[in-house]
């Protein structure tokens, strides 16, 4: 079975593809590997725990406790599928009993600029999504009853 992959292309040829296709048409051929991407990076709790490891490392216990609801299941998922996708390391110190800890590669630091972005950008738009909601919750009642 062959395998292929997309060409790797830098960040000004995107953006100059994507200015010239007027968006997202530019990345057809492309969609697939950056939806699996996002899905990764996209859920909550990995950008919990990939803001929280921006200040440093951590033991998985010291994790869970400062995840506030993550299972300990789920807590080992995230981190085996951010290790897995290279925005984690994790390392295991000859101790008894073993001690583990987990820390951000270069790329995750790297990740933590456009989630510390999008948080902002929610965080200063949260009124106008409420109000959004508000207003579609009721035009929804009106017209159900």
């Amino acid at each position: 079975m062959k395998v292929t992959t997309p060409p790797i292309v830098d960040s000004h040829e995107l953006a100059k593809r994507l200015h010239e296709t007027g968006g997202h048409e530019a990345l057809k051929g492309d969609c697939r590997p950056v939806a699996e991407i996002l899905v990764r990076i996209g859920d909550k709790w990995s950008v919990l725990i990939v803001m929280l490891l921006g200040a440093g490392p951590r033991r998985f216990n010291e994790i869970r406790r400062l995840v506030d609801g993550i299972s300990q299941r789920m807590l080992t998922l995230t981190l085996r599928g951010l290790e897995r996708d290279g925005l984690v390391t994790r390392t295991v110190f000859p101790t008894i009993p073993p001690r583990v800890d987990y820390a951000l590669t270069d790329l995750g630091h790297s990740l933590r600029q456009p989630i510390t972005a999008l948080g902002e950008w929610a965080y200063a738009n949260r009124p106008s999504i409420e109000a959004a909601r508000t207003a579609f919750d009721r035009a929804a009642a009106k017209r159900n009853g």
